[in-house]
């Protein structure tokens, strides 16, 4: 029995060839790739299968530059933190309670210090003008005209009130000086005489309450009720008593 004659190989039968291959290579691949379930399992194990980096080898140049820095930082001590803490000024975004209070004492002393100087500004200022010879003396309040104390040095105004001082001491006389004007001025009394006395039988001839009488009237709290006084004439006491013209 004769054996058929194998067909010679066609042109196309190798491509066919190497087309299975390929097909069977993918179907191997596609088999042992993981699921997209398994794939973190196969992920993570994969991360620690890994074998650690190992450090990158330092060259010449890095060597050189970290024994610069020694030498550079050699002998340096550390700074204290706890140092720098409690010299740390004061953040002043956060005023705190103490800082509070200083700056209202401080406005409150500048506020004393604008009310003290405008006190002293009108105290200060003189209100009455006053002229003293030695033997007569006299004085007005500044608003007072001058001839209201020439009518007053002439005893002009007739007298609604006597107050004799006669034999007291400087502090008792001040006292009674100043409750008798107070009273006559709320009586609505208008010209006083204040009888003080020369000083005829005081040691050395010096009448105390003559040298003060002139003060209390133009700058003590007597002063308050006063316009105008000047020394009486002769047959009301001459040198020895004053007119004294009260406020109305």
């Amino acid at each position: 029995m004769k054996r058929k004659k194998e067909a010679p190989p066609g042109p196309f039968d190798a491509l066919r060839a190497m087309k299975q291959k390929l097909e069977e290579e993918e179907t191997r691949k596609a088999s042992a790739r993981p699921s997209s379930a398994d794939r973190p399992r196969a992920d993570a194990k994969r991360a620690v299968e890994r074998p650690p980096e190992s450090p990158t080898p330092r060259g010449p140049e890095d060597e050189d530059e970290a024994l610069l820095m020694a030498r550079m930082f050699a002998g340096v001590t550390p700074l204290d933190r706890s140092v720098v803490a409690r010299h740390r000024p004061p953040d002043e975004s956060l005023p705190d309670a103490n800082r509070v209070r200083r700056a209202a004492d401080e406005a409150q002393t500048e506020a004393d210090d604008v009310r003290e100087r405008l006190r002293a500004l009108v105290e200060d200022k003189p209100r009455f003008e006053v002229a003293d010879d030695g033997v007569h003396v006299e004085g007005r309040r500044l608003d007072v005209p001058v001839d209201v104390l020439r009518r007053l040095r002439r005893g002009s105004y007739p007298i609604d009130g006597r107050l004799d001082l006669h034999g007291m001491s400087a502090a008792q006389a001040r006292g009674e000086l100043d409750a008798f004007l107070r009273t006559m001025r709320a009586r609505g009394e208008r010209s006083i005489l204040v009888i003080h006395g020369k000083g005829d039988h005081s040691p050395q001839g010096l009448g105390v309450l003559r040298g003060e009488i002139s003060a209390w009237l133009s700058q003590g709290s007597a002063s308050d009720h006063v316009s105008a006084f000047a020394t009486a004439q002769a047959g009301d006491g001459g040198g020895g008593a004053v007119y004294v013209l009260l406020r109305r």
